[in-house]
């Protein structure tokens, strides 16, 4: 059963407000309207206190739990005997020991009014992600400020990011009031500097209110300590507030798989992403151009005449159309835009910074393709929100950056759809997100350029030159023998009388890339142009054999996918680097050690060996002619 709040010592003494109790709300909910809030600030300004205390105040605690809350309090409280409310959001055993919040804690409460989810996320910058996901969904956002403190760097950051995300409406919890003696001073002087902060950002409204979420001051009835303040209380502005329609109303649907029980029955199950779709409606599939009509809208409870945002359903279509997991259905009358260029703000969330030319996974809504980073526009400070030059993404980092597709998706601003106009990047080998982005716009030369067909392809071109194309590419560190044996195998190859073109490290840097220095930026997009030219050397029917340190993995695992599986052939030149160091033809160990060359691979800059080559070659136990008869001997020619 609820407890009522009178059983409680607690920081206030007043009455109880009429609000609702489970059993009342169980029996309202039906036709109520659901408001998502998230709160969110600075570190100890009080957000996990404020959500605890609005359960309490709204009488949302059963027996075991305030016998828990009691039991904690004394434990890891820092209330002293009185109850510690922000134990009630503060799930996480090192959330309780250490008084913060790490992980997002999302409550379900609600009065006669409405119901609430309220998303309690962290105030340290390193969990910007967390926050990020949260205000992803709210329809408010309750920014709480420590009176004490004012406005901080955090408080400046989660604000942008909120308005960022989409949040329109806000709320400035200017929390703690009673340490500042309920000071209508202060919650003028904040109040004021927060607006003049956010005078350029999306937001409907903002709306200040002082409280103490310890005491309940303001929270759900106004304070007696504050007579000079005449808005309404938090809670009363929750219960209140108008909760606008998403922006997007154009009707899509991400296909998430293919439903196919028997041989009687084929649909296509997803969630409606944002519109409605009705049977007898002509849908199109956005990428194939594909047309068909809704002939049921089938669910676990039975079929639908309509499908609304956020309704889980199947769509069987009257005509057999070729659709799958990632292709995005609309209204025929309603096409969709697609593009494989975009501008979009990145918040990079990964501790290894994002670089220009280096690929990822993009998802965007059930959509997946490679992405790459071409160009890193601007970083956003969000102190100043001054834009400043920037050569790589970090940790936390809000950035305007550009972005080339391996394929067209589906995409739309994200102000005018957030299902359409978010996605995620996915660090190719952990699997780990890396960034959250939101699409600004695509580009205009992605629509502008448009391949060509030729009359004369590369099995045309390999059929004249006699033999097929391949990448042949080596890699290992500096000394192990790359330029030697690409040279001395590309002698050998000419020798068969076979088409071939040497791309050596040092040879390509007095030209193509003569820009390009030995930073991982540098050494990423060093590694994305010779993947592009070895792929149109390759196109003309070469042998192509590439000499290069190639130091990351995700970069030649990029000039793989890029080539082609089948048509890359990995060299690991698996010399130990007490031999590499030893031989020093370009003397570059000895400036390395010398402190003269930081960005050495092996010594000042990771070398990331291959995990399973095709081919590895230790130069230190063979000759160059062992070496080049072993390839030749093994057909990699």
């Amino acid at each position: 059963m609820a407890r009522s709040k009178k059983t409680a010592a607690v920081p206030s003494q007043r009455p109880p407000v009429p609000l609702a109790t489970l059993e009342t709300l169980q029996r309202q909910q039906d036709g109520q309207d659901l408001l998502r809030v998230i709160t969110c600030g600075n570190v100890d300004d009080g957000k996990s206190t404020l959500i605890g205390r609005l359960l309490w105040e709204s009488q949302q605690l059963l027996d075991d739990q305030f016998d828990a809350l009691q039991k904690e309090s004394k434990k890891y409280g820092t209330q002293g005997d009185q109850l510690d409310f922000a134990l009630l959001v503060d799930g996480l055993a090192a959330e309780r020991e250490q008084g913060i919040t790490i992980d997002i804690a999302y409550r379900f409460f609600g009065t006669s009014q409405r119901r609430f989810i309220i998303a309690d996320t962290p105030g340290h910058q390193q969990y910007t992600r967390n926050m990020v996901t949260a205000a992803s969904t709210a329809d408010v956002a309750v920014l709480l400020v420590d009176a004490r403190n004012g406005i901080q760097t955090q408080t400046r950051r989660h604000a942008y990011l909120a308005s960022l995300m989409g949040v329109r409406r806000i709320v400035l919890a200017i929390n703690k009031m009673d340490l500042v003696a309920y000071s209508n001073t202060v919650f003028t002087r904040i109040s004021e500097e927060f607006a003049a902060f956010t005078a350029t950002f999306n937001f409907a409204s903002v709306t200040a209110i002082p409280l103490s979420a310890l005491k309940g001051d303001n929270l759900s009835e106004r304070s007696p300590h504050m007579p000079w303040y005449t808005g309404p209380t938090l809670l009363g502005y929750l219960e209140t507030v108008k909760i606008e329609p998403p922006a997007g109303d154009v009707p899509v649907f991400p296909v998430q798989w293919v439903n196919r029980p028997d041989a009687s029955f084929r649909g296509f199950s997803g969630t409606v992403a944002q519109g409605r779709f009705s049977v007898g409606d002509e849908i199109r599939v956005t990428a194939s151009g594909q047309t068909s009509h809704i002939a049921e809208i089938v669910t676990m409870d039975g079929s639908l005449a309509n499908a609304a945002r956020g309704d889980a359903v199947t769509l069987r279509l009257a005509s057999e159309i070729d659709a799958s997991r990632g292709d995005i259905l609309s209204l025929a009358n309603a096409p969709l835009d697609m593009t494989d260029q975009l501008e979009a703000t990145l918040i990079w969330t990964d501790t290894d910074p994002g670089l220009v030319g280096r690929s990822y996974h993009i998802k965007l809504a059930t959509q997946t393709a490679a992405a790459s980073i071409t160009k890193i526009k601007h970083e956003i400070d969000v102190n100043t929100l001054a834009h400043n030059a920037s050569k790589q993404l970090g940790l936390n980092s809000i950035t305007v950056c550009t972005l080339a597709l391996s394929k067209p998706l589906v995409f739309e601003n994200y102000e005018k759809s957030k299902p359409l106009g978010s996605f995620i990047l996915i660090d190719r080998y952990s699997n780990a997100t890396v960034a959250i982005g939101m699409v600004r716009h695509n580009l205009r030369r992605a629509q502008n350029v448009h391949k060509q067909a030729l009359s004369i392809n590369r099995e045309a071109r390999e059929k004249l030159n006699g033999h097929r194309g391949k990448v042949i590419w080596l890699t290992g560190l500096s000394g192990s023998g790359k330029s030697t044996i690409a040279n001395a195998l590309e002698v050998a190859l000419h020798a068969e009388g076979k088409r071939t073109y040497l791309l050596d490290g040092d040879n390509v840097r007095q030209g193509l890339n003569r820009d390009l220095g030995f930073t991982d930026a540098d050494r990423v997009e060093n590694i994305r142009r010779i993947a592009e030219v070895a792929k149109l050397m390759l196109d003309a029917g070469t042998i192509v054999i590439t000499a290069f340190i190639s130091p990351f993995r995700r970069e030649r695992e990029m000039a793989r996918e890029l080539i082609g599986e089948e048509n890359f052939v990995e060299v690991y030149m698996n010399a130990p680097l007490e031999v590499c160091e030893g031989r020093d033809p370009k003397g570059l160990y000895k400036k390395a050690r010398a402190g003269q060359l930081p960005n050495l691979s092996g010594i000042g800059s990771p070398y990331e060996a291959p995990l399973a080559p095709q081919f590895t070659i230790d130069s230190g136990r063979h000759s160059i002619d062992e070496c080049v008869a072993l390839l030749m001997k093994e057909g990699l020619a």
